[in-house]
């Protein structure tokens, strides 16, 4: 019996660089940058000034009832947008998915962190009374994927997946193995984040792992694979899709974005934020991908890189791709961080970034990484990275990896739908 295929029929996004798919593809596309001085807060007391924000959000746009949303927290209303896009974009209503076999799948990261910084705040200020009655279901990181169902009422599986920065890519994939196990015919999956707070930056900062040299000049702080990175910039948003199995969405004429070939998945097992240095962890991840895939190396034609515009991260993904592919084909792919745009939506970044590999796979368009200035070819950084400006290219196999804190490693392979 033949595996059961996987294909994506419907997406939606909600961006620094964008609040649509259409809107978010052409900022990429042109190497629009959405970092910009935090406004969320008053970033006064901290070093790092500058995050990746939505802007302009007005979740009635997409059809919502804003009435609904009030018991939401910011992450969940970013989910929901993306999912209400999704599914129009699928051709299917809300009402008829409830008769389908569906589940609900979203990566997150560090959940409500707005609640929780509030209900903190006002617990140390005026003691456990005071803490907001709606804390707990505003800062839990499964409200996304239940506030969706609920919504919609969609009543079958709905679950939520954390693996850092890797649980968008893991949720596709997990979603993917759904589908293909015969428990569900289609899913609605991805990725949410809004961390963009005074105690999640604060903490990040602790960590050294933000970009804080460039806060007069925000555009340029997300500067994967250049000599001159000194660490991420935090950023915002969601990207969901209605992933499908092919036989089901071919006998309802649906339109087909692209196949999703392969997943894998892997642990460094080193280090509670630090990647492995030669990449051998994450190379596994690749290279399961690629066995699940039934492809070969060679095969892969863009790679949408983790690239966090760290110097851990930008020189270990680097040694990881020339492990997972081998060295001629690693220095033959191109490669691209479209985190020098978007920023790095952490639970939220893989889902995105697999929505660029789908972009790229039916546009023939390889987005750039804006800010390579000086390349770091002398510490490792030294593969073709589309610095500054995209590139016009037959795209038949897509692949995007994220590498999270822990040492969790996920890869997605895409591929054109024959």
């Amino acid at each position: 019996m033949s595996r059961r295929r996987v294909v994506i029929t419907g997406m939606g996004v909600v961006s620094p660089v964008g609040n649509t798919v259409d809107e978010t593809w052409e900022s990429v596309k042109n190497g629009k940058c959405g970092i910009s001085g935090i406004t969320l807060f008053n970033p006064e007391k901290l070093p790092v000034k500058i995050a990746a924000e939505v802007k302009d959000f007005d979740i009635t746009k997409y059809g919502i009832d804003s009435k609904a949303t009030r018991k939401m927290a910011r992450f969940s209303k970013f989910c929901l947008a993306a999912s209400a896009q999704a599914i129009n974009d699928s051709g299917y209503t809300a009402e008829a998915l409830k008769n389908e076999k569906l589940g609900v799948m979203v990566g997150n990261c560090l959940g409500g962190m707005d609640a929780t910084e509030a209900g903190y705040e006002k617990f140390f200020e005026a003691g456990p009374d005071r803490i907001p009655p709606l804390t707990t279901p505003f800062m839990i990181s499964n409200e996304a994927a239940a506030n969706v169902s609920i919504y919609f009422g969609f009543q079958g599986l709905s679950w939520t997946i954390n693996t850092a920065c890797a649980s968008g890519t893991d949720s596709l994939g997990l979603a993917t193995d759904l589908i293909r196990s015969g428990r569900c015919d289609l899913m609605l999956a991805g990725g949410t984040e809004a961390a963009i707070t005074e105690f999640s930056i604060g903490t990040f900062i602790k960590l050294q792992a933000l970009s804080s040299k460039y806060n007069d000049q925000p555009q340029k702080a997300s500067r994967p694979f250049d000599r001159d990175r000194d660490g991420f910039v935090m950023a915002e948003g969601s990207a969901m899709f209605i992933l499908e199995e092919y036989e089901h969405a071919k006998a309802r004429g649906a339109k087909i974005y692209a196949e999703v070939a392969g997943f894998g998945s892997s642990c460094d097992a080193y280090h509670i934020t630090a990647p492995l240095k030669d990449g051998s962890g994450a190379a596994k991840a690749v290279k399961l991908a690629l066995e699940d895939a039934g492809l070969s190396s060679s095969e892969i034609q863009y790679y949408n890189a983790h690239g966090t515009s760290t110097h851990a991260n930008d020189v270990g993904e680097s040694n990881m791709l020339k492990l997972a592919l081998g060295e001629e084909n690693a220095r033959n792919l191109h490669i691209s961080s479209t985190k020098s745009m978007t920023g790095h939506l952490v639970g939220a970044a893989g889902a995105i970034e697999a929505l660029f590999c789908v972009k790229a796979i039916k546009e023939g368009f390889i987005p750039p990484t804006i800010n390579i200035e000086n390349q770091d070819i002398e510490g490792g950084c030294d593969l073709d990275y589309t610095a500054n400006k995209g590139l016009e290219c037959t795209v038949n196999v897509a692949a995007s990896a994220s590498l999270g804190f822990g040492g969790h490693n996920a890869c997605i392979i895409l591929k054109k739908c024959e």
